[in-house]
């Protein structure tokens, strides 16, 4: 359970670090020991000359505070306009739903239908339209619920499988929101049985590094291995060893999921978690590359918007402000929540207000700055 502190939720990484190592009684060089960081990063932090960008570095610092990661990024954020106000209420509707007890008869649910509404939902998801699964999400749940609850026979299986895309999609929105706990909640209700099936168990993986966990998440991605995994666990498993250190490995794990991909959009997302990785373990440089090399077209919108939120952090990394000003402004047309809602993204921002130089820029990176409430 995370602990309650009275730090702005919208203020930058820096400042909540700041505020809870003095809680914990720890000098900065204490900190430094206990999380291998170096002494004048964890300055530039506290005082806001730098930002988190790293999975690997969060992970740590939260490690030596004794927190959950959250406590440092802020998440759930305090609502900024009625779309994120709606997104936000999205936990109390699911909450509610967990608790709520089925009738011994429930009406049937025509399949067909759950199966429109459930790919719809997941055209939201890839397209990075958090207010549109917020408003569908809490629904379309009860509707799976009742559907299993009514089916028997061949139809089982299909009723089975909506049920669970529909848990895990509101385990995603609840992850990027900041509800982690009830994510896990949901993710642990969706199993039929004791089975464990592959997208529980990749939406897991993905949860367990945004918790800052990679030994985890990759006990979870072998598991999903043997239950049949395709390109996307490697994926993600490169990047849980490149939180750990491991490039290595990491590169390994890529080269399994360039195997696996199918299509152009999945080769483009195996290129994207390249430059996640390169990311992760300090080279800005390569990052960049990677994302000059990914086809973008081949992208949907909430994976155009994470991609050009690395592309922006390696362009900060090289002294480019004003370009990461633009790819910030670029990935927030795509899928604006989503991108407010990412606390490396929220980082960068804070960032940028003075470092950018091109008077466009700083405007558009104030404006960013005002509609994600960290001013």
């Amino acid at each position: 359970m995370r602990e309650l502190d009275e730090t702005d939720a919208g203020g930058p990484i820096g400042a909540r670090l700041a505020a809870w190592r003095c809680r914990r009684g720890l000098t900065r060089d204490d900190l430094a020991s206990r999380t291998g960081l170096e002494l004048d990063y964890l300055a530039g932090l506290e005082t806001g000359r730098e930002w988190v960008d790293r999975r690997g570095r969060l992970a740590a610092l939260a490690t030596a505070l004794r927190l959950d990661v959250a406590d440092l990024t802020g998440q759930p954020y305090l609502p900024r306009g009625e779309e994120h106000a709606a997104v936000r209420a999205v936990a109390f509707h699911l909450r509610r739903s967990l608790v709520r007890r089925q009738p011994d008869r429930v009406p049937g649910v025509l399949r067909e239908e759950l199966a429109e509404q459930t790919q719809a939902a997941v055209r939201a998801d890839t397209a990075g339209d958090e207010h549109y699964l917020a408003l569908v999400l809490p629904q379309l749940i009860e509707a799976a619920d009742r559907a299993m609850a009514a089916t028997t026979g061949l139809g089982r299986e299909e009723a089975v499988r909506l049920r669970v895309d529909a848990h895990v999609l509101a385990a995603g929105l609840l992850r990027r929101l900041g509800y982690k706990d009830l994510a896990w909640i949901l993710l642990h209700r969706a199993r039929p049985g004791t089975r464990e099936p592959l997208p529980v168990l990749v939406e897991e993986v993905r949860l367990l590094i945004d918790l800052g966990l990679p030994e985890y998440a990759l006990a979870r991605a072998e598991r999903a291995e043997d239950a049949g995994a395709d390109w996307e666990v490697p994926a993600l498993a490169a990047v849980a060893q490149a939180m750990a250190g491991r490039r290595p490995e990491a590169e390994r794990l890529l080269a399994t999921a360039v195997k696996r991909v199918a299509d152009a959009r999945e080769s483009a997302m195996v290129i994207a978690a390249r430059a996640a990785v390169a990311a992760e373990v300090g080279d800005a440089t390569e990052a960049a590359d990677h994302v000059r090399a990914t086809d973008h077209a081949a992208l949907d919108g909430a994976h155009r918007s994470s991609l050009l939120v690395v592309a922006a952090a390696a362009e900060a990394r090289q002294g480019r402000a004003d370009q990461a000003a633009a790819l910030l402004v670029e990935a927030d047309a795509a899928a604006p929540l989503r991108l407010r809602l990412d606390p490396f993204a929220r980082d960068l921002v804070a960032a940028l207000i003075d470092r950018t130089i091109d008077t466009v820029q700083v405007a558009a990176v104030c404006d960013l700055a005002e509609r994600a409430g960290l001013r």
